[in-house]
């Protein structure tokens, strides 16, 4: 699992827009700190909580000079609905094909609920070299991470 010191593995898939645009993390390092929230996926409670509580912290983040992206293995299309739905504003990365997911050591299975290869919940904020400066994993994919905590570890990178 990718912690706090590590290089953070780059990874390329797609945003979750109308326009499915590709999204490749080296393309956005170096210009202020990234934050990558991953989710297990769109439309359930807690990441609909998470991902609304980030968009109302957005404006915090950028002018910590920050770049959230919320990154889920749902399809572009989910994922764009979702946005819609939810006044999302910041992108969102669907990794379907699961690499950035196992690259973090975050795919996780949930057989009750026919859900395989999704990811944990897990925030990582990335420095402009592309260090992991600060991690948290959820012990439970329904906790949500500490966002004062997540706003101050932006600030500090």
């Amino acid at each position: 699992m990718v912690s706090t010191g590590d290089s953070a593995p780059r990874f390329s898939a797609t945003k979750g827009t109308s326009d499915h645009e590709d999204f490749d993390l080296d393309d956005h390092l170096g210009d202020g700190p990234v934050v990558l929230a991953f989710f297990p996926g769109a439309f359930t409670p807690p990441c609909t909580n998470e991902m609304v509580a980030l968009q109302e912290r957005i404006g915090e983040f950028e002018a910590a000079g920050a770049t959230v992206f919320g990154v889920s293995a749902d399809s572009p299309f989910s994922q764009g609905a979702f946005r819609e739905e939810h006044g999302i504003e910041f992108d969102l990365v669907s990794d379907m094909a699961g690499e950035a997911i196992r690259a973090y050591g975050l795919e996780m299975d949930i057989p009750d609920l026919g859900l395989y290869g999704i990811a944990n919940r897990a925030v990582f904020v990335l420095d402009n070299d592309g260090t992991v400066t600060y991690d948290w994993v959820a012990d439970d994919p329904t906790n949500e991470p500490d966002y004062d905590d997540l706003l101050a570890a932006v600030e500090d990178a």
